[in-house]
């Protein structure tokens, strides 16, 4: 266990009270919005090769965070979690804690981020490597979303500018594409849309709106980024809730998950977010096609199994056909999955579709090794390529004419911020520029 009683990024506290727009000014100076046309500029036909990192669930940052009763040792913070562990029905000899933050002004030991190592891992990684933009993957303000009530300024500066920003500095063109997660919804309609309008309005970081289509000016045409918002599309699905047997199986339960109000689609692109998905993809003519939320179709974690068996029903057809990967996030740890799309699509001759979980950027999570031995027994669709838990990290990606490799990435504990290498996965391009037929425009 690493007790940290300072700033994890090393940075002073003070340096908070600048105005954002000077702190942005600052990191950014010459940086600026490119047009929309440039960015959805016709393909060339040259090969492309570029690389990109995704991260998610950054948003975790011991100034945002309610440490409840006071945890004063190192020993009853490791003993919490053991608990937790043991609730959970995860094999005690995998138990593990993440690292600890003594915060001085509850004097109370929390949970450690992993925001500025895993900030400083992507910059140190992307010195030597091509990186022309970045996914953010959800999750991206923790545990609760913006209030939108003229104060969350500061909150802004502490978990986009400070920590991301920088990945942009001296590349105009670069952007951090972003999507909503379940925490960035947590407060309100209102604070999610604060949110979203911060990330339009403040480069590198893109949104335009919350559901979107864009093409990276880097990839020339042949990249395209489609991204959705998982939060709202379950919120208009039946989504049971979820329980294990102490055993890892899956249990059988009556309950249903309820989302609140406003977080059921509202607009006539949220209630036809799959219908879009399904024609902008069809309509696209780039060659690379990546779609991004925030929640997985697949993962080890243990408890978020039923989100993900409601989001194969409605998306997997749509990826499987015209996708050449999904990424998300929400399970806090790394994983790669392989879906063979056969069941989504009634093809047996078909490339399986390749999902990243980037989901490691703040906060640590185990994998659930017993649920995933069931989940691999039961669903044989599912190939588990990798997973680690208890652990921070990134995935970056990097594409070479119809050819690419994905990379995962962690970063040690002592939050030194070096990058460490996981594993490799190379696949290809399973979509590309095919037979098209125009999208059909859905009112926002």
């Amino acid at each position: 266990m690493t007790r940290c009683s300072t700033r994890l990024n090393g940075a002073p506290r003070k340096h908070r009270g600048l105005p954002l727009a000077a702190l942005a000014a600052a990191i950014l100076s010459a940086s600026a919005v490119p047009p929309q046309a440039r960015a959805q500029e016709a393909p060339t036909d040259d090969p492309v090769r570029l690389g990109f990192v995704a991260f998610g669930d950054s948003g975790l940052h011991e100034d945002f965070v309610d440490p409840g009763t006071p945890i004063t040792t190192e020993e009853e913070y490791i003993e919490k979690y053991r608990r937790i562990w043991a609730r959970d029905h995860r094999n005690p000899e995998e138990f593990a804690a993440s690292p600890s933050y003594f915060l001085e002004s509850y004097g109370s030991f929390i949970m450690a981020s992993g925001m500025h190592p895993v900030a400083n891992a992507m910059k140190r990684h992307c010195a030597s490597a091509s990186c022309e933009f970045a996914l953010m993957l959800g999750d991206n303000i923790y545990p609760d979303g913006a209030e939108a009530d003229g104060n969350d300024e500061r909150r802004f500066a502490a978990m986009f500018t400070e920590p991301f920003a920088p990945l942009g500095a001296g590349k105009p063109d670069y952007r951090i594409y972003a999507t909503l997660g379940n925490h960035d919804w947590h407060t309100s309609r209102e604070g999610a849309m604060a949110q979203v309008r911060f990330l339009e309005s403040n480069p590198p970081f893109y949104m335009n709106g919350h559901v979107y289509r864009v093409k990276p000016p880097a990839g020339k045409g042949q990249v395209e980024l489609f991204v959705i918002d998982t939060e709202v599309l379950l919120a208009g699905q039946e989504v049971m809730a979820p329980a294990l047997n102490p055993d890892g199986s899956e249990a059988q339960t009556s309950g249903m998950q309820r989302p609140p109000e406003w977080l059921k689609p509202a607009t006539a692109l949220e209630k036809g977010m799959v219908e879009w998905l399904e024609e902008q993809l069809a309509d696209s003519d780039a060659r690379w096609k990546f779609v991004m939320g925030h929640h997985p179709i697949w993962s080890g974690g243990g408890f978020k199994f039923q989100q993900a068996r409601a989001l194969r029903r409605v998306l997997l057809p749509t990826l499987c056909r015209h996708a050449d990967a999904y990424l998300a996030g929400h399970d806090h740890t790394l994983e790669l999955h392989e879906d063979n799309c056969q069941a989504a699509t009634g093809q047996e001759n078909i490339e399986p579709l390749l999902q990243v979980v980037s989901g490691a950027a703040s906060k640590q999570r185990g994998l659930h090794t017993a649920f995933m031995a069931h989940q691999s027994a039961g669903h044989p669709a599912n190939r588990v390529l990798f997973a680690r838990g208890m652990v921070w990290g990134f995935a970056y990606l990097h594409l070479d004419g119809d050819s690419a490799r994905v990379d995962m990435f962690s970063t040690p504990n002592s939050s030194s911020g070096e990058p460490r290498h996981e594993f490799r996965h190379t696949f290809k391009r399973r979509s590309g520029v095919s037979e098209r037929r125009p999208a059909r425009r859905i009112a926002k």
